[in-house]
């Protein structure tokens, strides 16, 4: 069973989906990869209580890690890859090709990035984190611009220019 709601964020309006209770999504307006409404379930809050909560309080600045169940629907090497996002400390970055070197296979960067773009929960998984060879800001599902802010946020640089 998938319920959703949608909560306001400093980024715009956030679709978070549960499946079986359970998040299992977490989608920005006009991100790449967002499933079409009909997906999302029946509008419910019920199941989103800590995830807001933690939400609302990683945007304050007042928490730097999340600490939710979730419900990721992936291939086995996708749900590697969003594992190891999720081990990248808050206000820092990896590329794709140290992904790749960590999950054991360094010329896999591709489909690193792949995997990355495909990631159903983005800001808590933080895929927003991952950046090119040289340091440079490459695809994001959500958006460069949002990726760069949230990079600039985590990084302690004001929100807004």
């Amino acid at each position: 069973m998938k319920q959703h709601t949608v909560i306001d964020s400093p980024y715009g309006p956030l679709t978070l989906v549960a499946t079986d209770g359970v998040l299992s999504g977490l989608y920005m307006v006009g991100q790449r990869h967002r499933p079409a409404e009909e997906h999302f379930g029946d509008a419910d809050d019920t199941p989103f209580g800590e995830a807001r909560e933690q939400l609302e309080a990683y945007f304050a600045g007042e928490s730097k890690d999340f600490d939710l169940p979730l419900h990721l629907d992936g291939t086995p090497f996708q749900r590697r890859v969003w594992e190891q996002l999720r081990l990248i400390p808050y206000g820092e970055t990896r590329s794709y090709g140290q992904l790749a070197e960590i999950l054991g296979n360094s010329g896999a960067s591709r489909a690193v990035g792949l995997a990355n773009g495909k990631n159903p929960v983005g800001i808590i998984v933080p895929c927003h984190r991952v950046v090119g060879a040289d340091g440079g800001l490459t695809g994001y599902g959500g958006g460069l611009d949002r990726k760069r802010r949230l990079l600039d946020f985590e990084r302690g640089a004001a929100l807004f220019d």
